[in-house]
């Protein structure tokens, strides 16, 4: 039997919960026709303060169910607490303000079906004429920017609060914060899990009264949630754009040098404090490159995944880079110690001596700290391999029993 289980949330909604029953239970005979046979309704009270639970309560011959925390959990505790209570094989969310329009619940489910999906995403942005603030338009649009940048996988509502998904995808899904981040965290988790996940439009209404969302605190929490998800996933693609970043200010603190250098202009002492910036820069790029790196490779032996390498989805080298790391960490090493042996053997410089001794200090640093990255690099490595070759080694091999067999009975002819 496919049971649709619809989880709301509820603090203080008095003044529209009952609305919302009303308007989810009337979709049931839409949901039968696109395959599923009973619709479940669970309202969980979030201690509300007001007549919350008393409204709900008085939907109880119509088979809602009511459960109620006795300690605050917000908006993703109260949907935790639902799924772990839902008796169906498939779950859905909204919210209980009446902004999520349930009337699209049998289209989303039906889009899931014929599209095998894991997480159907009511998508607020995708076109429907929306009631959405301008700023939490913005920033649900930049959010969805940056998770789609961070998986390569476009989507366009991130932080939707209108979703179905299968129950045997919250495995994959968990754990999941308790605080309003949840939807995002949940779109970056499944991005990064491979669970397959769609997008239908859906239209959005502004609730009425004051929001329960900080645009500034909660805006900031989802940054930092998303960005955090990612990391514990791909390390090195949040570290190398951060690289990236720190190579581009390098390039332009060096720019007025070069330009100095190249116009002939003996005293160059005014763009010193660039060109300083500028080595700091490249050895901190250096440092956020390999670390991510580093991490990307501890990451993927926690998870029992193959390295997920490559510039937007493709890998940009014939062979890793960090797998060069040793071999370019030597070079620099080499070249920061010739550049301080010129300080040496070098008197009546133009430049004063930290123009070589600053460089060479930087190769040098820079060298060991590659050659450092690509030792642990080297035994991460062999130990993902660990369990491989231990597997290799005890479980038998047909083709050595059977050469062995004909040696045998060589033998004994």
């Amino acid at each position: 039997m496919n049971i649709l289980s619809v989880v709301i949330p509820a603090y203080n909604e008095e003044d529209s919960v009952g609305d919302v029953i009303e308007r989810v239970l009337a979709v049931e005979p839409e949901l039968k026709k696109v395959g599923l046979d009973k619709l479940e309704l669970i309202i969980v009270d979030d201690c509300s303060k007001d007549r919350t639970a008393e409204i709900v309560k008085s939907y109880k011959d119509r088979g809602v169910v009511l459960l109620q925390h006795k300690v605050n959990r917000n908006y993703g505790g109260a949907l935790k607490t639902g799924f772990r209570y839902a008796k169906g094989n498939y779950l859905a969310f909204m919210d209980a303000d009446g902004t999520y329009p349930p009337e699209y619940y049998p289209k989303m489910f039906q889009a899931m079906i014929a599209q095998n999906a894991d997480l159907v995403i009511g998508s607020r942005m995708a076109g429907i004429e929306s009631e959405m603030p301008f700023t939490r338009r913005l920033g649900n649009t930049l959010f969805a920017a940056l998770v789609s940048m961070i998986a390569h996988t476009r989507i366009t509502d991130s932080a939707s609060g209108q979703r179905i998904l299968k129950r045997e995808a919250l495995e994959k899904l968990y754990p999941l914060p308790d605080g309003l981040n949840f939807t995002p965290v949940m779109s970056t988790r499944g991005l990064h899990e491979d669970i397959k996940m769609i997008e239908v439009p859906i239209k959005y209404e502004e609730r009425a009264g004051e929001s329960k969302l900080s645009v500034v605190r909660d805006g900031l929490r989802f940054l930092f949630s998303i960005l955090g998800t990612a990391a514990v996933y791909n390390p090195v693609r949040i570290l190398g754009a951060l690289s990236l970043g720190a190579v581009i200010l390098a390039v332009l603190a060096l720019l007025p040098w070069v330009i100095a250098l190249n116009n002939g202009v003996e005293d160059r002492s005014a763009y010193a404090n660039l060109l300083f910036v500028a080595m700091t820069l490249a050895i901190v790029a250096v440092n956020l490159f390999s670390t991510g790196t580093v991490f990307n490779y501890i990451v993927s032996l926690f998870h029992h995944r193959p390295i997920r390498q490559g510039l937007f989805g493709r890998p940009v080298f014939r062979k890793p880079l960090e797998q060069r790391f040793g071999t370019i960490g030597i070079g620099l090493f080499v070249v920061g110690v010739l550049l301080f042996a010129a300080t040496l053997f070098m008197p009546g410089r133009s430049e004063p001596a930290w123009f070589l001794l600053v460089p060479s200090a930087m190769f040098v640093m820079t060298g060991i700290q590659l050659g450092t990255s690509w030792l642990l690099v080297y035994l991460l490595t062999e130990l993902s391999k660990r369990d491989l070759k231990v597997e290799a080694d005890l479980s038998p091999n047909n083709n050595i029993i059977e050469e062995e067999s004909v040696v045998l009975d060589k033998a004994l002819v």
